[in-house]
């Protein structure tokens, strides 16, 4: 399966080939073409990713993850029929690539480019901490959400994943790759912790069922 990721920074990258491959088996991944850096240029870049890799690639899905931030997080209520929730992140992203690849016409063998999307709550740091901190969790960020409150903040979580909240890119990487290696053989306390992690396995195993 050809795989191409885009998130918001190269440590971010480095974490999902782990944990995709982990997913899917095996998987060579194909350059998007296009970098981001934080959110807002993730959701800016991303049709020109979506063409570029449907007319010029035969990339089979575009992977992307971004972190919720403050932003309201995905729930079961946004996946009815016609719902759309304009400040989550999830529905966002799910509405920019509906729109981007419903005209695009055939190409490469294939009808369309098949979309892998999870958003990590708050912060893909927590998806780091899954199993090493019973505090974090995307239920316990919402729970506390709701009452306008936070149980900690993004500034912690990367005090605990790299020791302190400006790390520099090679630590990020080093940090990450550590802690995502050690869910590589079995995903289900990530899929069961963090549902915006459970969303991108349902797309990745979706992509693989025979159409």
């Amino acid at each position: 399966m050809k795989i191409a990721l885009l998130s918001e920074s190269p440590a971010d990258e480095a974490a999902l080939r782990v944990l995709v491959s982990a997913a899917v088996g095996s998987a060579e991944f194909i350059s998007p073409g296009f970098r981001a850096r934080g959110w807002p240029n993730v959701a800016q870049v991303l049709p020109a990713v979506i063409r570029h890799l449907h007319f010029n690639t035969d990339t089979d899905v575009l992977v992307v993850v971004v972190d919720s931030d403050d932003t309201v997080v995905h729930g079961e209520e946004h996946d009815r029929p016609g719902h759309f929730h304009p400040q989550c992140r999830m529905c966002q992203l799910r509405a920019v690539f509906r729109q981007t690849t419903k005209k695009l016409p055939r190409a490469h063998g294939r009808d369309r480019l098949l979309r892998g999307i999870g958003v990590a709550v708050p912060a893909i740091e927590a998806w780091y901490l899954c199993g090493r901190d019973p505090a974090v969790s995307e239920a316990r960020w919402v729970e506390a959400q709701a009452h306008g409150r936070q149980p900690y903040s993004r500034a912690e979580l990367k005090w605990r994943v790299y020791g302190t909240d400006r790390p520099s890119l090679p630590l990020e990487i080093e940090c990450a790759l550590r802690e995502v290696n050690r869910h590589r053989a079995d995903l289900r306390r990530l899929e069961y912790d963090f549902p915006g992690f459970a969303a991108l396995l349902r797309d990745l195993r979706d992509s693989r069922r025979p159409t």
